[in-house]
């Protein structure tokens, strides 16, 4: 059976889904507002949640950091990512209180440095982003972890995919079909290749959603995603690149009742008669069944 383990979950072909709520940067840099989403996402029956590590001043160049933003934290671009990054004493917090409410959480580190800073809190998966798909470097850095990694896959083509895979190997690895426009339209969506993925690379495959609904987001269990995630917000109209592209609390609750509803309705693929539907064969059918 293709499985893998994160956390005390095995997640894969015949599992239930995995179901992940994407806090990112949504935070605004606020580990109030964290806690409250953390809590939004226990609440909802999430699995896990998952934040954003960056290394701000190697993620981006000098001239990235220097352009003109005008934002909560001051007038650059430089001001913003400074101003939306937890550092050690906030990831404790986040640690602690997880552990409090027996939350699973993890994060994407887009530099190597940011793999060594999430290494001390023993978190059970890495999570690469699409950002980060073609950085060889980065990906043999998590791979040296040996902790299961899950890869997503937006914005990358057939060929990248594949490299990605040949430079990590496909021990403990899940690929995340995924659209990187935020929100994402449906007619981008795709979510015919989560089956296509399966058959190409004989790993789990999940689903990163960036759609404003929840119908879609299910439609990738029932066509095979091991895990879902989506990025969840308290207000999809506050301020914030990913909040439109968000859940609310009451949107991730609905999503994960439904995914839960489809895994007791799929079955077992055997047609059957039950027990319940006797009295309503004696009841309505005027012929009984030939022999």
């Amino acid at each position: 059976m293709n499985t893998l383990k994160i956390g005390n979950r095995q997640v894969g072909d015949d599992q239930p889904c995995f179901i992940i709520a994407e806090i990112g940067i949504n935070h605004n840099g606020n580990i109030d507002v964290a806690k409250r989403l953390i809590s939004v996402a226990l609440a909802a029956g999430c699995d896990a949640v998952k934040f954003q590590k960056r290394t701000v001043d190697v993620v981006y160049t000098a001239e990235e950091l220097a352009k003109p933003r005008e934002n909560p934290f001051g007038p650059t671009n430089g001001d913003l990512k400074h101003g939306l990054e937890f550092e050690q004493e906030e990831y404790e917090e986040i640690d602690t209180f997880c552990k409090s409410i027996k939350m699973c959480w993890f994060a994407s580190p887009w530099d190597e440095g940011s793999v060594d800073f999430l290494e001390q809190f023993r978190v059970p998966v890495h999570k690469i982003a699409s950002a980060s798909l073609t950085d060889d470097n980065l990906l043999r850095h998590v791979r040296r972890t040996g902790k299961p990694i899950i890869l997503s896959t937006g914005m990358s083509t057939y060929a990248e995919i594949d490299h990605a895979v040949e430079v990590l190997g496909k021990n403990n690895l899940i690929l995340m079909h995924a659209t990187s426009t935020y929100p994402a339209n449906y007619d981008e969506l795709n979510l015919r290749a989560i089956p296509t993925m399966a058959m190409r690379y004989g790993v789990p495959i999940g689903y990163s959603g960036h759609e404003t609904g929840i119908p879609t987001s299910v439609c990738a269990a029932a066509l095979g995603a091991c895990c879902v995630e989506r990025h969840i917000t308290l207000d999809r109209a506050g301020w914030g690149s990913d909040q439109a592209a968000s859940l609310e609390p009451n949107g991730i609750s609905r999503l994960v009742r439904d995914i839960r509803l489809w895994e007791q309705a799929k079955g077992d693929g055997i047609k059957r008669v039950y027990e319940r539907e006797f009295p309503i064969i004696k009841k309505l059918r005027r012929v009984g069944a030939a022999v």
